[in-house]
């Protein structure tokens, strides 16, 4: 009837003494028993779904982690939350859901764990969103956790060479165009995702990956096993056995979510060529911390950070690749040897994240890590922008390609589908600016991703010669010069909105400007009287979420009312 509880923390107020009767009744109706309510328990907090191939082996990859709890003294209580892939949903409305679930997936996982008092958290997680959501709810729960990524897709060939989702998304563009046959499109779509596991590029989903493992609370070593390879089963029983270390020593997310650590985190984005969307999760877990950061912090990390990282879509390599050339631990070092890494801050496994990236290992002539002394960019891939257009800022990805400045006339779209009807009928020439608005946070809701739009761009050989700017996101996989995030958006009395076709607008990396040829009363006459098209939802949780989040420069998080 009671148990210890100084090792139980949490649990031991749902299961101990004569008046928890009921509650242990409960429990030893679906199996568990006095032994197993004794233990702390655990929760595994799956994103488990089969309705895509990035969590879709997460059930499996959970079996392994209850075995590891199981084994270092714990009981292990599964629960699920959701999880939408930004991949299927693409350029559909069901893509406005993607962001939107990052806080439902925090909601859940946060209201599971109140509500069961675990002593300790596993969070299992693949696809972009489900990462970001499951480490905002650690944060916000504060007791011991362990973040474990499922890993990434293999490869698929086509015509001798690997291929992944991204080519098939450029595919499209170059079927329109009538540069590919019917059938070697639907060749290619059989092969490009072979498997379970998450985008194989350096997307958003390896992205964060990289980036939770160097910030620390993801084990290292960790991300980039693929998400098949037999190696994968031993990393998630480590992660199950490190739970119970973690909970002996009460290590807190707080100890391990720091300014530091997050500065760390953007570090590695910046290296690795890694995608915008870290700057939208990195903010937004700064502000679930309390801890000051700003939008621009990302421009002055990434402008001494070099990029190193030769990875896809601006590069040659995937993930397995990294894996091989020495994981993310090579990054931390190569941060470490340049003198970028915060040292001292502690990880996941009680070591610092300097201990582990001086155990890092580097395998023979690999080729995906470059050398400091011979960088890709001596500056890393994002870059902030501000101006007449973008007054709290927008974000830029630089890896992949070397325009630094475009001027062009203003193609205006009041979605990502009349946008993507117009680049289908070739109505988008070179030189222009092609702008999407009505995309953002509040004003979409949630702030699709442009993939749809940019690689049909870039597969009808458009995509070195446009520009784009949207109040919306873009893809990990999306490459040219391409602004997201661009804020005030829309809907909120942001400059985009009075834009007007055949405005002159610059795109200035170097001056870190984004602007339009206009009087700032003229634009700000125009932004007051846009009118932006009726909102396609008022109720549910798309309206809720509408009415209450923030702006992309402040994490795209939903606060309660003042």
């Amino acid at each position: 009837m009671s148990g210890n509880g100084s090792n139980r923390p949490r649990s031991s107020a749902v299961f101990d003494g004569p008046e928890r009767a009921f509650a242990r009744a409960y429990m030893k109706g679906i199996g568990f028993d006095d032994e197993d309510l004794s233990r702390p328990t655990i929760g595994i907090a799956n994103t488990w779904i089969e309705a895509m191939p990035c969590n879709f082996h997460l059930r499996a990859v959970a079996e392994k982690v209850k075995e590891g709890v199981r084994a270092a003294g714990g009981t292990p209580m599964e629960f699920n939350t959701v999880a939408i892939s930004d991949g299927v949903t693409m350029g559909t409305q069901g893509m406005k859901a993607s962001l939107v679930s990052r806080e439902v997936v925090a909601d859940s996982i946060e209201l599971t764990a109140r509500g069961y008092q675990f002593d300790a958290i596993v969070a299992l997680c693949a696809c972009d969103k489900t990462i970001p959501g499951s480490v905002m709810a650690l944060a916000r729960l504060d007791i011991p956790s362990v973040l474990l990524y499922g890993g990434s897709i293999l490869p698929g060939r086509y015509k001798g060479h690997d291929v992944t989702i991204q080519d098939v998304f450029e595919a499209v563009g170059a079927h329109a165009k009538g540069d590919i046959s019917d059938e070697e499109l639907v060749e290619l779509e059989n092969v490009a995702s072979p498997g379970p596991g998450a985008c194989g590029g350096q997307f958003t989903a390896n992205t964060m990956a990289c980036a939770y493992e160097v910030m620390g609370i993801a084990p290292m070593g960790s991300g980039m096993v693929p998400a098949v390879a037999d190696e994968r089963k031993t990393v998630a029983e480590h992660a199950g056995e490190l739970v119970m270390k973690v909970l002996a020593d009460d290590l807190r997310p707080s100890a391990i979510i720091t300014r530091e650590s997050i500065e760390n985190a953007i570090a590695t984005v910046a290296m690795s060529g890694g995608s915008t969307n870290g700057v939208l999760h990195l903010l937004a877990l700064a502000r679930e911390c309390g801890i000051d950061l700003t939008i621009d912090d990302f421009d002055h990390i990434s402008e001494r950070t070099p990029l190193l990282g030769d990875l896809k879509p601006g590069g040659r390599f995937v993930a397995r690749d990294l894996n091989d050339a020495g994981g993310v631990g090579l990054l931390a070092k190569r941060l470490s040897d340049a003198g970028l890494l915060h040292r001292d801050a502690i990880t996941v496994t009680g070591r610092t994240i300097g201990e582990e990236a001086d155990d890092a290992s580097e395998a023979d002539g690999q080729e995906v890590v470059r050398p400091l002394d011979d960088p890709i960019k001596k500056t890393g891939g994002l870059v902030i922008l501000h101006g007449n257009l973008a007054p709290e800022g927008c974000v830029v990805k630089v890896a992949g390609y070397e325009r630094l400045t475009h001027t062009g006339p203003a193609r205006v779209f009041e979605s990502e589908e009349d946008c993507f009807a117009a680049v289908k009928k070739g109505g988008i020439e070179a030189g222009d600016v092609v702008v999407i608005r009505n995309e953002g946070p509040s004003g979409g809701p949630g702030m699709r991703e442009m993939l749809q739009v940019t690689a049909a761009l870039v597969g009808e050989g458009l995509g070195d010669k446009v520009a784009l700017l949207t109040d919306g996101r873009f893809s990990g996989a999306t490459r040219g010069l391409m602004a997201g995030h661009v804020a005030p958006e829309a809907v909120r009395g942001g400059p985009i909105g009075g834009i007007r076709d055949g405005d002159e607008i610059t795109l200035d990396i170097e001056a870190r400007t984004l602007s339009v040829a206009l009087s700032d009363e003229e634009l700000a006459e125009r932004a007051a009287t846009y009118k932006p098209p009726k909102p396609l939802y008022e109720s549910g949780v798309m309206a809720k979420y509408a009415a209450s989040v923030s702006s992309a420069a402040d994490g795209a998080i939903t606060r309660p009312a003042a």
